[in-house]
């Protein structure tokens, strides 16, 4: 089948860079958002304004879409099968999408096929939450089964004290995955490509950077990874990818040890804050391979471009007039590309990022840092 209209469910930045994506590819994006001026609602043409919790309206979007995909994982799982059920293709299928939807799925599975993953127990409540911090050693990880992201619905519990924190207003259906604290160096992730055929790419290995539980910078490639190391990981993700039988972009984020053994911290399938780097930096983009994928045509190469590639995030920050704070930074960082997400400006908003890439690792961090600060209305010394 020619797919034409690929219908995207979410309404976020993603969903406005995989637009982008799609012109060349001639397919046309059909939107179902969650608002008349969210990021990807000010640049598709084609726009549903509905619920993607309740099953009619996402129903009624589908019918002239000739496949389904996402800018989150949030869609609930019978209105998934629902689709199936009604001769929709969805991509990624729901039976991959859960391991992506639930922590708990996930780690299960993971262990199942030999994955190299964190000791993690579910706890009902915090006397098995202590039982098992005092099992493992202090300080232990707590994590909501379903819904976190940037940093929410994810504790670190230094002792019994804190035990109660996670199952504070803990919503129906959601269980707290404890899971030992990994003392790693760095955190890395991995992007695949995959086609319902079983085509696959996978891109360069990224080191990224977390603050306060969002991602704020990325380097491609991971600096000093060995070629072993590095091949390792990417057939690590090749075979997740696989094995969940994932269509689109899987990230794969892992946690790095001293010792440069990892193991899996996160699983995302969809176009990813840590691939944000290939539209500049790859020879095809996260978003043009992720709607390749979707619409069943072959991938393009992953590879970079140049050598060094450096992402940083743009928060929300001091200033709040974005479009002229980009025309100042590209007069005075010309090869900074800037992506703006035409968000409002709010404290520790994800609003843009700014990539740079180039020969020397050192530069090109310190021009997208720079860029990157100007937006935020920062001084060089706060940014760094």
């Amino acid at each position: 089948m020619t797919v034409r209209t690929i219908g995207i469910i979410g309404g976020g930045q993603l969903a406005r860079m995989m637009h982008a994506a799609s012109i060349p590819l001639g397919v046309r994006i059909a939107l179902l958002a969650e608002g008349p001026d969210v990021s990807a609602a000010q640049v598709v043409a084609d726009v549903t304004v509905g619920d993607y919790t309740d099953a009619e309206t996402v129903y009624a979007f589908a019918e002239r879409c000739d496949v389904i995909t996402f800018d989150h994982e949030h869609v609930p799982q019978p209105i998934l099968r629902g689709l199936l059920e009604r001769g929709k293709g969805v991509h990624p299928g729901p039976d991959a999408l859960v391991h992506a939807q639930d922590k708990v799925v996930m780690r299960e599975r993971l262990s199942a096929l030999g994955v190299p993953c964190p000791v993690f127990a579910v706890v009902a409540d915090h006397d098995e939450l202590i039982a098992f911090g005092d099992r493992m050693g202090w300080p232990v990880i707590a994590k909501t089964s379903r819904g976190g992201y940037d940093g929410k619905g994810v504790w670190k519990l230094h002792g019994p004290e804190q035990s109660a924190e996670p199952f504070a207003d803990l919503k129906p259906g959601v269980r707290i995955l404890a899971e030992e604290f990994i003392d790693f160096t760095r955190e890395l992730s991995v992007l695949v490509a995959r086609r319902p055929s079983g085509e696959e790419r996978v891109y360069p290995v990224t080191e990224t950077v977390q603050t306060d539980g969002i991602c704020t910078h990325t380097f491609t490639p991971a600096p000093d990874l060995s070629a072993t190391q590095a091949d390792e990981i990417e057939r690590l993700a090749l075979r997740i990818a696989a094995e969940l039988d994932v269509t689109g972009i899987l990230a794969v984020e892992l946690m790095q040890r001293a010792d440069g053994t990892v193991v899996v911290n996160e699983l995302a399938m969809r176009p990813h804050n840590t691939g944000h780097w290939s539209i500049d930096g790859a020879h095809t983009s996260q978003f043009e391979n992720h709607l390749r994928a979707v619409a069943d045509l072959p991938l393009g190469p992953t590879d970079a471009r140049q050598p060094r590639a450096a992402m940083v995030n743009v928060l929300g920050g001091a200033r709040d007039d974005l479009l002229a704070a980009s025309a100042e930074v590209l007069a005075a960082e010309p090869r900074a590309r800037v992506q703006l997400y035409g968000k409002s400006v709010v404290p520790g908003r994800k609003v843009g990022h700014v990539t740079v890439v180039g020969d020397d690792a050192a530069d090109v961090r310190a021009r997208a840092q720079a860029a990157a600060d100007h937006l935020m209305g920062r001084d060089d010394s706060e940014g760094q």
